[in-house]
């Protein structure tokens, strides 16, 4: 790779070193400066955060709140070349004891276990751009929180115009590539596309019957009723939010399956019943991310993210 260090054998080994040494290492603020661009734009469920000392400063009391945490890197999804650049998709596991009080509320001393899951562009050693989701409410369900409870309780200590990040606050970076046009890139977006339109019987044509799903809340799953469940659940909340597919990679690797990663949106109102409880009315923007495996089946497993808390404090916000 052209103008990385040469320590990195491919583009996935780079994400999954740099995200090790940033996240879990000792100096998270000398690999931050050494890895990522100084203008970096950083957009996540909170909003967003521009340059490196920006970015480090978001990230120090959630880092705090798990001094002993593991970075453990589950793939990297990635599109790319040397003169563009490359955008990888990355999934990861965090895992730590939370014994310093910070984001999460007071220390618990337990061990919690949660998914992340980004997409980040690099050129030349630098990450410059990148969109990341959290899995929030798996932390708070290890730690016996309402969602609502804690949504409300952030709220009331933000004092912006947006307490979220959302279409309105974005800030153009350096990538405006759409992904690659590889068919299972292809495919899993025209699953989802179906899905948004309603169209149900996509599950039981596209997915294995017999697939592993993994979806907000640490909610780990299997089969064909359990993922139909997951996205009417979705679409029913949201019934007329515009679905759209913003990035789409599809990938065939050696020694691995072969693999898709979309980063989507749904932006609407809260309109019925479903994911999100009693319709509200509420204007809400749901930033989600899924990857995909497939198999001779079909889809054989899918990991969806969007935070629900995010969600939340958009509802909140409106109606009170």
């Amino acid at each position: 790779m052209q103008g990385f260090e040469p320590r990195f054998r491919d583009f996935p080994d780079y994400i999954l070193t740099g995200a090790r040494e940033v996240w879990e290492g000792r100096a998270p603020g000398q690999a931050l400066h050494r890895l990522y661009h100084p203008a970096i734009i950083h957009r996540d469920a909170r909003g967003i955060a521009q340059g490196v000392d920006d970015l480090l400063a978001a990230q120090m009391p959630g880092l705090a709140a798990f001094p002993d945490r593991q970075v453990l890197g589950e793939d990297v999804i990635w599109t790319g070349n040397d003169r563009r650049g490359f955008l990888g998709s990355h999934r990861l596991t965090v895992a730590g004891r939370h014994t310093v009080e910070g984001p999460w509320g007071p220390a618990t001393g337990r061990r919690l276990r949660f998914r992340v899951m980004a997409d980040r562009f690099a050129k030349q050693n630098r990450i410059s751009d990148e969109w990341q989701v959290t899995d929030t409410a798996a932390v708070l369900r290890q730690m016996d929180v309402e969602l609502q409870e804690f949504a409300r309780a952030r709220l009331e200590q933000y004092d912006g115009d947006e307490p979220v990040f959302c279409p309105e606050v974005d800030v153009p970076g350096p990538y405006t590539g759409r992904g690659n046009e590889v068919n299972w890139g292809l495919a899993f977006e025209q699953v989802l596309t179906e899905l948004m339109a309603g169209e149900w019987q996509a599950i039981r044509s596209h997915y294995d019957r017999a697939c592993q799903l993994v979806h907000p809340g640490g909610a780990e799953r299997h089969g064909l009723a359990a993922a139909e469940h997951f996205w009417l659940e979705l679409r029913a909340a949201l019934p007329d939010a515009q679905f759209v597919v913003h990035h789409r990679i599809g990938i065939e690797e050696a020694m691995l399956p072969p693999r898709a990663a979309l980063r989507w949106s749904l932006t609407g109102r809260h309109s019925g019943w479903g994911a999100f409880g009693r319709p509200t009315n509420a204007r809400v923007h749901v930033m989600g991310i899924s990857h995909a495996e497939f198999g001779p089946d079909g889809l054989r497993r899918e990991w969806t993210l969007y935070d629900a808390v995010a969600v939340w404090m958009q509802i909140l916000a409106e109606v009170g």
